[in-house]
């Protein structure tokens, strides 16, 4: 019935064609990858506060969008572009910094390195914005940093597919090791991993497609930090099982909000407005059922 009904009225067509349906697609996608990527961090470093923008990613993201913005004429492609590249960066500075650094275990020094390159970025952007024109580009500084997928498209969506793709397909490959790899070095070791090199395929693999969505999508929070804890209530730690349940749960879970930012008002909501809003209530609702079960 509601196919016969695009079929007969073109624009309705053309709307859900070119524009809800990407839309939706890019939501389900971020969410995804999102939820995988927290997870996979949450485990590797044995620290459950951890997300996707932990090893400077979304600071380096935020730092690229707003270098173009102010420096490179702004354009829809070159912000895509340059913000991808400046969170893949994020990752290659930890990376090498972590390196290069002589005290405590590797997860510790990437964590150290971590820090201060998203320390860095964000004062990158903080200056970005003091030079920024007030009435142009600090306003669409300020709207990329706040997320939004109104401005998503065929070409946007198709343009970051092969790394969201090839991504999620490596975690999903990987998802078994998970179990392995958060234990410590030596117990995964004498499991027969090889601990340093496949947690950096991980990394890689979890820090490519996040980084390719949020150069279309901005800066979108909490999903990463807020599903992965969700599901371990549902599933335990199991990650053959807890991964795809992450993702799903996120898919959703980011679909709900941005449909919610839509018809909330009648202006659009940006998306990581009201993820944060959720992520932080429903975070603040875990935290206090886990208190109440722990009393004697």
């Amino acid at each position: 019935m509601a196919w016969s009904r695009l079929q007969e009225d073109e624009l309705a067509a053309r709307l859900v064609l070119n524009l809800r349906i990407p839309r939706l697609l890019a939501a389900l996608l971020l969410g995804m990858t999102l939820s995988a990527a927290g997870m996979v961090f949450q485990l590797l470093f044995s620290n459950p506060l951890v997300e996707p923008g932990f090893l400077a990613v979304s600071p380096g993201a935020a730092f690229g969008a707003a270098f173009a913005i102010v420096l490179l004429g702004g354009g829809a492609l070159m912000t895509q572009a340059s913000a991808a590249a400046f969170a893949l960066a994020g990752l290659g500075f930890s990376y090498l910094i972590a390196r290069r650094l002589r005290f405590g275990g590797w997860v510790l020094r990437l964590v150290l390195a971590g820090i201060a390159v998203s320390a860095l970025f964000s004062a990158g952007v903080g200056l970005l914005k003091y030079i920024a024109d007030p009435l142009t580009q600090l306003p669409e500084i300020t709207f990329w940093l706040l997320g939004s997928l109104a401005s998503i498209t065929w070409p946007k969506l198709l343009s970051v597919l092969p790394a969201v793709v090839l991504g999620l397909g490596i975690v999903l490959l990987f998802r078994w090791r998970l179990n392995v790899l958060s234990l410590n070095e030596e117990t995964a070791f004498s499991l027969g991993a090889a601990p340093n090199r496949e947690r950096l395929v991980l990394i890689v693999a979890a820090v490519a497609p996040t980084a390719a969505l949020i150069s279309i999508s901005g800066m979108v929070s909490w999903v990463g930090l807020i599903v992965p804890h969700i599901t371990r209530r549902l599933f335990d730690a199991d990650t053959r099982f807890g991964l795809p349940a992450t993702m799903l749960i996120g898919g959703i879970f980011t679909v709900l909000c941005d449909n919610a930012a839509r018809v909330l008002l009648a202006g659009e909501i940006p998306l990581g407005i009201l993820t944060s809003l959720l992520g932080a209530l429903i975070f603040l609702g875990l935290m206090t059922a886990q208190q109440f079960r722990s009393r004697p």
